[in-house]
């Protein structure tokens, strides 16, 4: 049996994926096959189509990260699910197809009252956003945390976590309706890229902020780490800007403060305990309201392509997610 899917045949511009007929995975083992309702779209999986991410797989390969859908099979060594039960799981890769096989342990059961595209949110976006704010920088209540990129699908997600905390945020976006929509989201207050150092000190009343969330990187970078409280954590989370910033090591020396790498793919596999523990409260929240992914569109699945020209861009507000063509008529 075939399926569609989404294929990078060798590394290069993103027009260069395939649309294209292969086989369907099977069940063996301790795994389980989904048949997708909803596939987040990502940052990284630009940079890997590209060949500019950590991980370099060989070619040919299926991009994506996240599914979100119904059970059609399982492996003999499978005893959490069956047939039938609707789930979302993670994995390395093959989420841009109509079904993927992933690792029971990598599945988890999907209330019913979860929108497919907002439990591919709560995956990589929020699951980021989370272990960046808990384990790494371990935000605490009335502390400022101050959001870059905060109408992006991980800074929209660290805003709102933020919140939950009972922490102060201040969020910075490039546009006035990115500015809105971080606003909505919950900040306190939201500023733009113009003079970023000089707006956080007087929003801190020159104390500086004690988190600084970072997933831009470049100029951005430059000057956000020029206003950082003593004793404060910087979170390196990526650089969508395209530039990867040098960091000028005196400011943490003066400041006392920490620069905190999170590489979220490798905390997952790293530590599975503890991201199921995230994922638990994230769904917790996510019933009480506290959490809401913003879900800027559905795409279908042969405009993978597109979409994610349009998020290597920085066009996107919140999460992108794609549909199988059968799911979307």
């Amino acid at each position: 049996m075939s399926m569609k899917a989404v294929i990078c045949r060798e590394y290069g511009p993103l027009g260069g994926l395939d649309y294209a007929e292969m086989d369907e995975p099977q069940a063996t083992g301790g795994t389980v096959v989904v048949r997708a309702e909803a596939i987040g779209v990502n940052y990284p999986d630009g940079l890997l189509v590209q060949g500019l991410y950590q991980m370099k797989p060989p070619t040919p390969f299926v991009p994506g990260m996240e599914v979100a859908g119904i059970v059609e099979a399982v492996g003999p060594d499978v005893t959490a699910f069956k047939v039938g039960d609707r789930v979302a799981g993670l994995g390395l890769l093959g989420g841009y197809a109509e079904k993927i096989a992933l690792p029971e342990r990598s599945v988890f059961a999907l209330p019913e009252d979860i929108d497919g595209a907002d439990a591919c949110a709560l995956m990589c976006a929020y699951g980021t956003s989370h272990h960046a704010l808990r384990q790494r920088a371990r935000l605490q209540p009335n502390e400022t945390i101050c959001v870059l990129g905060a109408a992006g699908s991980t800074g929209l997600a660290a805003v709102q976590i933020a919140k939950a905390i009972g922490a102060r945020v201040i969020a910075v976006a490039s546009s006035a309706e990115k500015r809105s929509v971080a606003q909505i989201a919950g900040a306190d207050d939201v500023i733009g890229y113009d003079d970023l150092r000089n707006d956080i000190k007087r929003l801190t009343d020159n104390r500086g902020v004690d988190v600084l969330f970072d997933p831009v990187g470049g100029d951005a970078f430059d000057s956000a780490c020029r206003a950082m409280a003593r004793g404060g954590r910087l979170l390196v989370i990526g650089f969508a800007s395209g530039r990867i910033p040098e960091f000028p090591v005196n400011l943490a020396l003066v400041k006392e403060f920490s620069v905190v790498g999170v590489f979220w793919g490798s905390f997952t596999q790293n530590e599975p305990g503890q991201y199921a523990e995230n994922m638990n409260e994230l769904i917790q929240w996510y019933a009480n309201g506290r959490i809401k992914p913003h879900i800027e569109g559905r795409y279908p699945l042969p405009q993978a392509a597109d979409v994610l020209e349009r998020i290597m861009a920085r066009g996107a507000i919140g999460k992108i997610v794609l549909v199988p063509e059968e799911v979307s008529k």
